[in-house]
């Protein structure tokens, strides 16, 4: 044993630093370096895994001949006796290393003592997590450009005109929208609202509208078609914590007769023009597993050019203020009574206004105006 090693062993009993044959039992590497940058200790795990040879040698000299470090946190610890710790890769491994300095019994810093932990294990961990992290961000991306590029297209054909704002409070949305045709004289318009947000209530999305693409040519009763959604709903057998609403209409192009069903959509859309405006009221369950069997009652109204229909989902009238006051259903109505044009994006900017630019929930706003 070397005259510095013993003198060290010394140290610890004389001092009560540290406990010399703990030391030897630690798993971690443990050495110890003078301010002259020798090691005058090392336990036995780093003697083992490194070489007995290593005890009085430079410290620079026991790492595979690395040269000076370009932070050492020997020097510093020793010099303004600061406990520090950094990372450094070691023979392909990672170690965190802690230095830690070692004063005398006047108090006076002689050496610092370093520990060598194999992180190497976690580091692989969080490499990997990084990773899977990249590829589901990359598959969430994919999914919000695939749930984008199915909402129907803006702007106008002969009778109608289409316009909407779409905002998911997260990559993906459970707020869902869609107008299709159903023969020559009908058009079908819905709005829904999944219970929950992201991946789960996205896909939900994909049901609902699979599902109401593949009916609407042959059921061409808003009601009758909530009735069969709610039926293949519960066909799929999930937890009653999944559930949605819908408001469904369907518009004659010839009568200009809007008939709507409402599926427990508690946002009751909007029909206004420059001289009124009217509240699309109907009851209804929301689509559940928790009923067997649901009725929807149907109503209908006659439109004519001119008219608008709203519609909206609960991120807006739910939205709340720094003091957790909600947007509300009457502060939409008196902007559609006080600033009926570019409505949507009047009501965009008074939401992120009202709420400081914190989106707490998906919102969906679409604006149906008969022009023909």
């Amino acid at each position: 044993m070397k005259k510095e090693e013993v003198a060290l062993k010394g140290d610890f009993k004389d001092y009560g630093i540290l406990n010399y044959h703990v030391l030897e039992g630690i798993a971690d590497w443990v050495r110890v370096i003078n301010k002259e940058g020798i090691i005058i200790y090392a336990n036995k795990s780093m003697k083992e895994d490194l070489g007995e040879e290593i005890v009085g040698i430079a410290c620079e000299e026991a790492h595979c001949g690395l040269n000076n470090c370009n932070f050492c946190i020997t020097k510093r610890s020793m010099a303004t006796g600061e406990v520090i710790q950094k990372e450094e890769i070691i023979g392909g491994r990672h170690y965190s290393i802690k230095s830690s300095p070692v004063k005398d019994s006047n108090g006076e810093i002689y050496a610092a003592v370093e520990v060598f932990r194999d992180v190497t294990r976690e580091r692989k961990l969080e490499l990997d997590l990084i990773n899977k992290n990249k590829k589901i961000n990359k598959d969430l991306q994919f999914a919000k450009r695939i749930q984008e590029k199915i909402l129907p297209r803006k702007g106008a054909n002969d009778s109608l005109k289409l316009d909407y704002v779409y905002k998911p409070s997260e990559i993906l949305s459970g707020d869902m929208f869609d107008m299709f045709n159903i023969d020559e004289d009908n058009v079908g318009i819905y709005i829904s609202d999944v219970a929950g947000k992201g991946v789960a209530a996205s896909m939900m999305t994909m049901f609902i509208r699979q599902s109401m693409r593949v009916m609407k040519d042959d059921i061409k009763s808003p009601s009758a078609a909530l009735e069969e959604l709610h039926r293949r709903f519960v066909a799929l057998n999930l937890e009653a914590d999944n559930y949605f609403t819908m408001f469904y209409g369907i518009y004659n192009t010839k009568t200009q007769v809007f008939k709507y069903a409402n599926a427990g959509h508690n946002c009751i859309p909007i029909r206004y023009n420059d001289k009124d405006l009217d509240l699309l009221f109907n009851k209804g369950y929301p689509i559940t597993s928790l009923f067997e069997n649901i009725v929807y009652e149907e109503k209908e109204m006659q439109l004519k050019v001119g008219d608008k229909i709203f519609f909206y989902t609960d991120g807006i009238t739910e939205a709340r203020d720094i003091s957790g006051k909600e947007f509300g259903l009457e502060e939409v109505i008196n902007i559609i009574q006080e600033q009926p044009d570019n409505i949507l994006t009047i009501i965009e900017d008074k939401i992120i206004n009202h709420s400081w630019g914190e989106q707490q929930d998906d919102f969906a706003i679409v604006l149906l105006e008969v022009i023909g």
